[in-house]
């Protein structure tokens, strides 16, 4: 089955390109391609697709409102992954927090927005590597660093050393290959690690947990 794509953008020729690079792959296949966030919610609803790639500033209701409401929708909804020319922090901040799988810029390569969508279509999260290692620093200078802040999640039972490893090396950037190849376990161990503390975490993806291990300190703790 093909991951079905609606791509709402303001600017034709970031539809027209984006259709482009998405209609090229034979496990893609783009449904409908609309200029606003209201004509996006209302595409949602039309098409029911797996993945909804929206811009932040669009008329009517903007990308961060438009990702709040389908996370208030009850049932199945679409993975959202916006795509954005602004590389602002409050921007990945609001989109995440309101439910985003996914925040890139406009000049990412092809190959990023592909992997993206893919991994949106499964319940994982891909943002931009130069915005991510910069988002979650951040969070380590704040005052839930060094301990565990009140805002942030406790999980339900005490991780594992090997799951702790694991998240350490995916809140610095790794991926799932490299952290696999870093600690010498199989691509497989990595997933059903970061599985686990998925349920543990009650977190909707990966950038989840990588958001919490900066937040709590295991981040920047020695193993």
């Amino acid at each position: 089955m093909a991951i079905t794509v609606v791509i709402a953008d303001d600017q034709d020729m970031v539809r027209t390109g984006f259709r482009m690079i998405l209609e090229s792959k034979t496990d893609i296949e783009v449904l409908a391609d609309v200029t606003d966030g209201e004509a996006a919610l209302a595409a949602v609803t039309r098409h029911d697709p797996d993945v909804l790639l929206l811009d932040i500033r669009m008329p009517r209701l903007d990308g961060l409102e438009v990702t709040r409401r389908l996370a208030a929708r009850a049932g199945v909804r679409p993975r959202v992954v916006i795509v954005t020319t602004f590389d602002l922090d409050e921007y990945v901040h609001a989109a995440l927090g309101a439910g985003a799988s996914g925040f890139l810029l406009k000049n990412a390569s092809p190959a990023m927005l592909v992997e993206a969508v893919r991994a949106a279509a499964v319940g994982d999260a891909l943002v931009s590597p130069a915005i991510t290692v910069r988002l979650l620093r951040e969070l380590a200078a704040g005052p839930s660093a060094a301990a565990e802040g009140p805002g942030t999640r406790t999980p339900s039972e005490p991780l594992t050393q090997r799951e702790q490893d694991v998240v350490r090396a995916l809140a610095r950037g790794r991926t799932n290959n490299e952290i696999a190849a870093e600690l010498f376990v199989s691509l497989s161990t990595v997933k059903s690690h970061l599985a686990n503390v998925q349920a543990k975490l009650d977190a909707r993806n990966r950038v989840e947990i990588a958001a919490w291990a900066w937040e709590s300190g295991l981040a920047t703790r020695t193993p």
